[in-house]
């Protein structure tokens, strides 16, 4: 057997720059499947879908009255939904840009959206420091539960078939597991902005503003790895596994973009990386299923899709 080199380098050639938002992009998500196509959310108060190969434009989505802060995908590409400023969350059918369900019910701006896996609940994470999960199915307008643990702000949700993770500016991260009823915290200690589960729901990876980025069991809530040497302690940035999951890769706020071997936590050359935005990086993805393409937003108004020099 031929011996492992280690991770793959990370895709650091720009492919192309998405500049149609006017101000801040807050949020690029890829679409589901063989992942061609983007969603960015932005200050100016739009979701933009956009060709990633081209660069090209495809719709604006206008309807928030307010920033946009967060963008899920539904596993069939066939709607979205989006929240921010607006105290309600916006589900939205892809192919006619219109919206088919505004859920009212958070008492500040919403940072974050969340489907399930067939896209039947949606959990929402506000300002005001609860979770709501809305079932899709129903014709009703009100929450199916509402999660009231955390004691400030909730920045971050991952859902998946028995879990409900959550992360909040009062320094926890928060395991619902649904089928158990049973909550289990763990203290970071300081504002978690992301979690990222791997795909065995064995570990998670939280980003908090300590300029930390930590591998979490998530049986015990003991901490397997750190990351640091990236600088975010005032704003919501995202760290996201690389290929494979064999990278850890994180855009910070002097807009550089970090990588780290997953298993040693040896950050990856160039260190220090080059400076690709001109502000804060707001958002960080990885390609579902490329290796050599990933996608990072920013305050400087872009979004930029980078892949291998081929």
């Amino acid at each position: 057997m031929a011996p492992s080199r280690g991770p793959l380098p990370l895709a650091r050639t720009l492919h192309v720059t998405l500049d149609g938002h006017k101000g801040p992009v807050n949020v690029a998500r890829y679409a589901k499947g063989s992942a061609k196509y983007i969603l960015t959310g932005g200050q100016d108060r739009t979701v933009r879908l956009w060709n990633a190969s081209l660069g090209t434009s495809i719709k604006v989505f206008n309807a928030h009255g307010y920033e946009v802060l967060s963008i899920s995908v539904a596993h069939d590409n066939a709607k979205f939904a989006s929240s921010g400023g607006d105290r309600s969350i916006f589900v939205w059918d892809v192919t006619s840009g219109t919206t088919t369900r505004r859920l009212p019910g958070h008492m500040g701006k919403i940072h974050v959206v969340e489907f399930n896996e067939d896209a039947s609940v949606l959990a929402s994470g506000s300002f005001d420091s609860t979770v709501r999960l809305w079932d899709l199915r129903a014709q009703s307008r009100a929450p199916i539960q509402i999660l009231e643990e955390a004691k400030d702000a909730i920045q971050t949700i991952h859902i998946d078939s028995t879990t409900i993770t959550t992360g909040s500016v009062d320094g926890y991260v928060r395991a619902y597991d649904l089928r158990k009823g049973e909550l289990r915290s763990d203290y970071i200690g300081h504002p978690v902005t992301a979690v990222v589960p791997t795909q065995d729901s064995q570990t998670l990876l939280v980003t908090s503003l300590d300029s930390h980025i930590r591998l979490i069991d998530t049986t015990n809530g003991k901490m397997l790895n750190s990351f640091t040497g990236h600088t975010n302690s005032s704003y919501r940035c995202r760290a996201c596994f690389g290929h494979s999951e064999a990278t850890v890769v994180c855009g910070d706020e002097n807009g550089m973009v970090w990588a780290w071997d997953l298993l040693d936590a040896k950050l990856l050359q160039p260190n220090p990386p080059p400076k690709v935005h001109s502000k804060v990086i707001t958002w960080t993805e990885h390609h579902p299923s490329d290796a050599g393409e990933m996608i990072t937003s920013s305050a400087d108004g872009t979004c930029k899709v980078w892949r291998h020099p081929t």
